[in-house]
């Protein structure tokens, strides 16, 4: 209905207390709107006058890629030349056109045009990606007005400052709005900003009461007003403006402006003026431009590369300086080069000319070392590996039909070298859904289905305890009650202790489809049967709390019959679907009253209820309570109360107490698993003690000033005390599944986990315990401080020392702890990180950080996400990964070296600045442990291989070089040694980097503490890159000198002559090809079809290759003309020398892998082994026993917690034998 007002013209500030009204001038004298960084001025509904300057501001149009058309060429050809090799092969390139080259120029100038050509196609096919995902957001629609009260659809990109746009429930808002009106007469509207900040609750905005009559289309056909505000600024949570309407102004503040990427809820449209656009919105001000990103494992070929150069110009002088002194001596005696009629190449009086020009011939000649197709493997073998990441079935997500992927291809190998994981909470661990779970009523404990957290810790509780069984004879006799229901972590009944294993249900199967938001089950409660119960009477209680003390609003869903609930939050939610599951449904709200529609005692007919709502206390991260006074259809004056269990606590009376100390050991047991807790409490008020407070509360809540919020928290104190306890809830934050055994695996890899969350503390800390980052034992470290505000300057000091000295007295407490099984949880929150992360301070905050077993930082805006990140990559000198779903987390995902996007079902902004995207958090596990792992260990191989087979070829032309008197001759036809790196070795290797795996995905994960492999670098360190390049430098001798030795003064054919330089070049060119390609072969693990006909195929390449190359006419192959069918075939020796060679190069690798598979083994050659022998098939229980063994002690994940349950158990038992044995008889 165009225009109308929802839900009976309810007015929904009768429901709030605190929230401030602005009203005009009442609310406060206009903002002084002066000097530098308050210079916009926005005229609203009146667009077009920003189509020119001074008004004329950026456009809605936002883009995340790197490259656009003008900047494309050159920023991907800074990026080519960013590598040392490349620069090389320009300067080899341009000289190349020389007369010294011994190459001609096509040699040298077409391999480097392909390799930077193809990097800079995959450069541009990548970014294209970005820009089609920017323009899916750029295309998104929203009514927007068009003039003369028409309203009309456009898309967000052509939205300008001074638009009027109409945004209808469930959108996200196109740009920064100031709200004008809304749906609710009163002008409210509900925000979700899960996607700037984190957080779960709603955030209530409302208009200014001046502009909430424009609630129809029509109306802004004659509405005009100015806005003067700040200017772009990345502050999320601050907004200082004046709004000039009818010759009045009014003053703006943070409550009456919408951010974009943040959505409407729970409100039917809201009009709003468009403020700030695309790249000025502060969402987009927190972001930061698309770094370019490049992995520790390209940066290190980088200093190999340095060190070939040195090797190059090293020999290279060698040469020069050889060839000189050879030009001086023995040029004169040469009279058949005519020495007399030289250049000065080669001219006997220049000799240091002759030298320095042949330096350049040197250069170029032994520019073989460096190998310029290592480059364009990598590139292919990281594509490859992209694709099969892209393509991965275990990565899939049914659910949305999402598949993983790879955005960019060039950090693939980082993802196997983590050391610690960033990640944001809301929507990356929790799916943002509350599960009603347990409670508490009047001390007794109901529900008896686990949490996700109980259910995979009881698991991997009994698998450790049969792996300790047949080692641990105490542990041995436990009992274990195999049909229990619910964990028991280790409470003695009796005289023994039970260890109980959880079921969900009975019989495997749920009664019921489940219910959203409804996962309760327990006999006693459900069905009416709560009224057999002896306390029954505060089960009813109970109940109503339930549904009245809230400010959800109904709606009745036509098709089901039932009523589903708008609230503020998931937990209220929750509550609310669990009092209609147990038969208390509210169902309706007006102006004054609740209704709730109550089944029992008889479900046949059931009753009404008004509960007339005379004021409601709301919930704000302060006061972390709510209360509500009702009065029944008895009369009976009641206030509800429902809040932090400590905050409640405080508050009974001494009468109230009753089921304390129950309800609080129920309380550390839902906490424990994971599961988010509210107290319940009640009074009953006398009409005369209601009166006299309320009517100070009314004075109060009219007042106008600062200290009004004050007066209000001081009136409600005195209401909010003396209350009878009732009992507590407890509900599931719903992990997105998966989430614990992942974080436990990950912690299982050697990985650290932080949480950077915009949540408050107390959801922080209780999704810290779902997820087994924190739990019972686990020593926390809360650094916090109060309000900073409105402190002065000496103020702000005092509390940064008060700051510095809780995190050096945290540190000091770490460092003496004894205890080897401690744990710290280090908590903070945005605030005080503001000051932690300040330069004289960050580096020590870092230090007690990475002392801790697990870090959480709450209430961070985007910005401190990014500078967190930024602080652990630099601080700690190793691999960071941040994770995260939202717009808020951009910052650190672009900071992070690998950041990792969720694809979820909200926006895409945070995929859009990723490396890579996945659907679900526990994806993120077979992302690293799985394809990192392999990826590491196949581009470190290929690498260090890579090296290894150019040295080998390399350096053999420069022992020839010095064999013919520094000539600058080559053994090697030009063809050849083009045809060694593009066709004859290039596919081998790069199915090394594609297909080779040292073991299965599936030991892979059920052996994550392999992933240390990588994290520790142990495939690509300074040890094995010398080792190999050490194997080339044999190789190399062995493959020049033994041939050298075969072939000197012995006769090649049956007719006695000798071999040419022709075929003695062929001969060793051919004892390379067999020697590296043998070479990969031994290195590699996993073979597949596809492997062989690389290797053995590359090997008959080159034998098909001669003889083609022999057939075509001597203009072309020169010397090599039938060199196979007529030379080189018929004689014993060219085969012979080949196969001796090729023993010869191999045997140390052979003589290296054997000792150190004997001796020195590493953990993936143990597990080859067992597999290999199928141990793992023949005997599972050793096979367990084995994964169980190389579990390494973690202090964060269920499995920490299982260890110190443990633990726990075996003292407990210590204390009992030495009790039972005084106990027994002599």
């Amino acid at each position: 209905m165009a225009g109308g007002r929802i839900r009976a013209r309810l007015r929904r500030s009768h429901l709030y207390t605190f929230l401030r009204k602005p009203r005009g001038n009442e609310s406060g004298a206009p903002h002084p709107i002066q000097g530098p960084g308050y210079s916009r001025t926005v005229h609203c509904n009146q667009p077009l006058l920003h189509q020119k300057k001074p008004y004329k501001y950026r456009s809605n149009y936002i883009s995340t890629t790197k490259y656009n058309p003008i900047t494309f060429l050159p920023k991907a050809l800074f990026e080519q030349f960013r590598r040392v090799a490349n620069i090389y092969f320009l300067l080899a390139a341009g000289l190349s056109l020389t007369s010294v080259s011994p190459f001609g120029p096509w040699s040298m100038i077409a391999p480097l045009a392909f390799v930077v050509g193809l990097s800079m196609a995959k450069e541009a096919m990548e970014d294209w990606n970005r820009f089609l995902q920017d323009m899916k957001v750029n295309l998104r629609k929203v009514n927007v007005h068009k003039g003369d009260g028409v309203f009309g659809y456009r898309p967000w990109h052509k939205i300008v400052v001074g638009d009027v746009v109409k945004v209808e429930k469930d959108k996200f808002f196109p740009a920064d709005l100031l709200l004008l009106s809304s749906s609710y007469e009163d002008g409210f509207c509900y925000v979700e900003t899960m996607n700037l900040d984190g957080e779960t609750n709603l955030k209530v905005k409302r208009c200014l009461e001046v502009t909430s009559p424009l609630d129809d289309d029509g109306v802004f056909k004659d509405f005009t007003a100015t806005v003067q505000c700040e200017d772009p600024n990345p502050n999320l949570y601050s907004f200082v403006g004046n709004l000039d309407h009818d010759r009045q102004i009014y003053p703006l503040e943070p409550g009456q402006i919408l951010l974009r990427d943040s959505k409407l809820r729970n409100t039917s449209y809201i009009y709003g003026v468009v403020i700030f656009t695309g790249h000025d919105s502060k969402v987009m001000q927190n972001s930061t431009k698309s770094p370019s990103k490049r992995s520790g494992i390209e940066k290190k070929m980088d200093k190999i590369i340095y060190i070939l150069f040195f090797i190059l110009l090293v020999i290279s002088l060698i040469s020069s300086i050889g060839f000189g002194v050879k030009t001086r001596k023995d040029m004169p005696s040469a009279w058949y080069l005519r020495p007399d009629d030289a250049e000065d190449m080669y001219s006997p009086k220049k000799p240091a000319a002759a030298g320095a020009i042949h330096l350049v011939t040197a250069l170029i000649l032994y520019g073989y070392l460096i190998p310029i197709s290592l480059y364009v493997s990598i590139e292919v073998v990281k594509v490859l590996q992209a694709k099969f990441i892209n393509n991965d079935i275990h990565m899939y997500d049914e659910e949305h039909g999402t598949p993983a992927q790879a955005r960019t291809s060039n950090l693939n190998e980082e993802l196997g070298q983590v050391d610690t994981i960033l990640s944001d909470k809301t929507g990356t661990l929790t799916c943002n859904q509350m599960d009603f779970l347990k409670c508490c009523i009047a001390g007794i404990a109901y529900g008896v289905r686990s949490s996700e957290v109980e259910l995979a810790a009881a698991k991997q509780m009994a698998t450790d305890l049969d792996d300790q069984d047949e080692h641990d004879e105490e542990l041995a006799n436990v009992p274990r009650n195999k049909h229990s229901q619910q964990v028991s972590w280790g409470n003695e009944v009796g005289s023994e202790i039970e260890l109980e294993t959880v079921v969900t249900s009975k019989d495997g199967k749920d009664p019921k489809p489940a219910i959203k938001g409804f996962s309760f089950v327990d006999n006693r409660l459900m069905d009416g049967n709560w009224l057999r119960e002896p306390t029954c009477d505060v089960i009813l209680l109970f109940l109503r709390i339930l549904a009245i003390c809230h400010t959800a609003i109904p709606e009745l869903n036509e098709e089901t019959g039932q009523y589903t609930y708008e609230a503020e939050s998931p937990d209220e939610g929750a509550f609310l679907v669990a009092a209609r599951e147990l038969g208390f449904e509210f169902c309706k709200r007006n102006q004054s009253s609740v209704y709730v529609r109550e089944k029992y005692p008889d479900p046949g007919q059931p009753v009404e209820r008004e509960y007339q709502v005379l004021n409601l206390l709301e919930f704000t991260s302060k006061r972390k309570r709510m209360s509500v006074i009702v009065r029944d259809e008895d009369g009976q004056l009641l206030l509800f109360c429902k809040g932090a269990d400590s905050i409640v606590f405080d508050r009974l009376s001494k009468n109230g107490r009753i089921y304390e100390e129950a309800s609080t050991k129920h309380l550390n047991e839902y906490g424990e698993a994971g599961l988010r807790t509210l107290a319940l409490a009640y009074k009953k008020l006398e009409e005369s003690e209601y009166s006299a407070w309320n009517n100070e509360f009314q004075k109060a809540k009219s007042s106008i000033g600062a200290d009004r919020e004050v007066m209000l928290e001081r009136v409600a104190e005195k209401m909010e005390k003396d209350l009878i306890m009732v009992g507590a809830t407890a509900v599931e934050d719903k992990l997105q599944k998966g989430v614990p055994q992942c974080i436990d695996n990950l912690a299982q890899a050697g990985l650290k986990i932080w949480v950077l969350t915009g949540d408050k503390m107390e959801t922080a800390i209780n999704i810290g315990f779902a997820c087994s980052l924190l739990r019972q034992g686990m020593k926390q470290i809360c650094i916090s401080t109060a309000n900073v505000d409105t402190l002065g300057q000496d103020g702000k000091e005092a509390v940064k020392d008060n700051i510095l000295n809780q995190i050096t007295n945290a540190s000091q407490m770490i460092k003496l702890e004894t205890d080897p099984h401690a744990a710290f949880a280090l908590i903070i929150d945005g605030k005080t990180l503001t000051y932690a992360l300040d330069a004289d301070m960050k580096h020590l905050f870092l230090e007690l950080a990475v002392d801790c077993a697990s870090v959480i930082c709450c209430r961070v805006s985007p910005k401190q996400k990014a500078l967190v990140t930024r602080l652990v990559r630099q601080g700690t000198g190793k691999t960071t990964l941040a994770i995260g779903d939202g717009a808020n987390d951009v910052g650190m995902i672009q900071e992070a070296d690998i950041g990792v996007g969720i694809s979820g079902v909200e926006g895409m902004q945070a995929v859009m600045a990723s490396d890579f995207a996945i659907a679900q958090f526990r994806f993120l596990e077979r992302l690293l442990v799985v394809h990192g792992h392999w990826c590491y260990k196949r581009i470190a191989q290929m690498i260090c291989y890579f090296f290894y087979k150019n040295i080998a070829f390399g350096l053999t032309l420069f022992y020839f070089e010095a064999f013919t008197g520094f000539s600058g001759q080559s053994i090697y036809a030009d063809l050849y040694m083009l045809t060694f790196n593009v066709i004859l070795t290039s596919l081998p290797v790069i199915s090394l980097g594609v297909f080779e795996q040292d073991v299965s995905s599936e030991v892979c994960l059920q052996f994550p503490a392999l992933y240390q492999q990588g994290a520790r670098n142990l495939f690509f360190d300074w040890y094995r890159i010398l080792g190999w390049m050490g194997n080339g430098v044999y190789c190399s001798l062995i493959v020049f000198f033994l041939n050298i030795i075969i072939f000197k003064d012995q006769s090649f054919r049956s007719d006695g002559q000798i071999a040419d330089m022709a075929a003695m070049g062929t001969t060793m060119f051919s004892c390379i090809i067999w020697a590296v390609n043998c070479q990969i072969a031994l290195a590699m693990c996993h073979f597949t079809w596809i492997q062989h006909c690389f290797i053995w195929g590359s090997i008959a390449m080159w034998y098909l290759f001669l003889l083609i190359y022999g057939i075509v006419t001597p203009t072309w192959s020169g010397n090599a003309y039938q060199i196979l069918v007529e030379v080189l075939g018929p004689a014993p020796i060219f085969w012979s020398a080949t196969l001796l060679v090729t023993l010869a190069c191999n045997l140390p690798y052979i003589v290296h892998i054997a000792f150190q598979r004997s001796f020195n083994p590493m953990d993936h050659h143990i597990i080859q082994e067992i597999k290999y022998y199928r141990k793992d098939v023949q005997d599972q229980r050793m096979w367990k026993r084995e994964a169980s063994k190389a579990r390494q002690e973690t202090k964060i994940g269920f499995s920490a917690r299982v260890d110190a349950k443990i633990r726990q158990l075996r003292a407990r038992l210590h204390k009992k034998q030495p009790q039972s044995n005084a106990m027994s008889p002599l």
